[in-house]
């Protein structure tokens, strides 16, 4: 009996350092599998150009950013108006997650023209959707809008010249501008993009690609301009009502 009890006592003490042993092997996986979930990335797809997009206004300013990270390169400072004195918004990409954070990829309205960049998404406000999307063809000299996948208007346009051509890329509408002079060489209405140029435009104070109306619809289609995009009066008027702010931009 004392050899069996010693057997046995001496069996519990291994069975207790195997399973002091286990829990120990065990508890490193255990810490992996946090700090992995901890630094794991969630990424959602925010928009859909021509079915749901998102935009939203920028309520703090900011710097943009090169990747989701304030130590990445910084690629410009995002004030509250536009050029225009309306206030700013970007159209948003995705977001993603990143250490507890979210981040939101954006296309930004800074030179040169088409860039994306990343932005914390505490400095942006609520989320606006668009069913719209808007093409302008250079080449063709044409303008199309999209809703829900479908054309709901097309006309033939004004792109820039060659020697002040108008920037190809990834944009959207940025604002609305109205209450122009009659004659005005905007017509009566303007549309302003995220597109900017290196060189000055029609647009009033510089730079800016706008879509607007004319004073001189002879000279629709062709390449007349600084680099805005101009659009016959009587065609831009029929435009307005379909053409939300946020809509996503190509221009091909």
């Amino acid at each position: 009996m004392r050899g069996h009890l010693t057997s046995s006592r001496r069996g519990l003490r291994v069975a207790a350092v195997c399973a002091v042993a286990l829990s120990a092997l065990a508890l490193p996986a255990v810490g992996q599998a946090a700090r992995a979930k901890r630094h794991e990335v969630k990424r959602q797809v925010l928009s859909h150009p021509g079915y749901a997009s998102t935009w939203a206004y920028l309520e703090t300013a900011t710097d943009a950013y090169a990747s989701p990270s304030r130590r990445a390169h910084v690629l410009g400072y995002l004030g509250l108006t536009t050029q225009d004195g309306t206030s700013e918004l970007l159209f948003e990409q995705q977001r993603v997650l990143i250490h507890g954070s979210w981040w939101v990829q954006v296309r930004l309205p800074l030179r040169p023209a088409g860039q994306i960049g990343w932005v914390p998404q505490r400095v942006l406000g609520a989320p606006q959707t668009v069913h719209t999307y808007l093409v302008v063809s250079t080449e063709n000299t044409t303008l199309t809008l999209y809703r829900n996948g479908k054309v709901i208007f097309f006309t033939r346009v004004g792109t820039g010249a060659p020697s002040t051509p108008t920037p190809h890329g990834q944009f959207y509408i940025r604002d609305r501008l109205d209450g122009f002079s009659a004659g005005s060489i905007y017509g009566p209405l303007a549309f302003g993009t995220s597109a900017l140029s290196n060189v000055e435009t029609d647009w009033p104070g510089g730079g800016v690609i706008g879509i607007h109306g004319t004073n001189e619809p002879s000279l629709i289609p062709g390449h007349p301009s600084h680099g805005c995009i101009r659009v016959p009066n009587w065609e831009i008027v029929k435009l307005a009502p379909l053409l939300p702010i946020g809509t996503p931009l190509t221009i091909e």
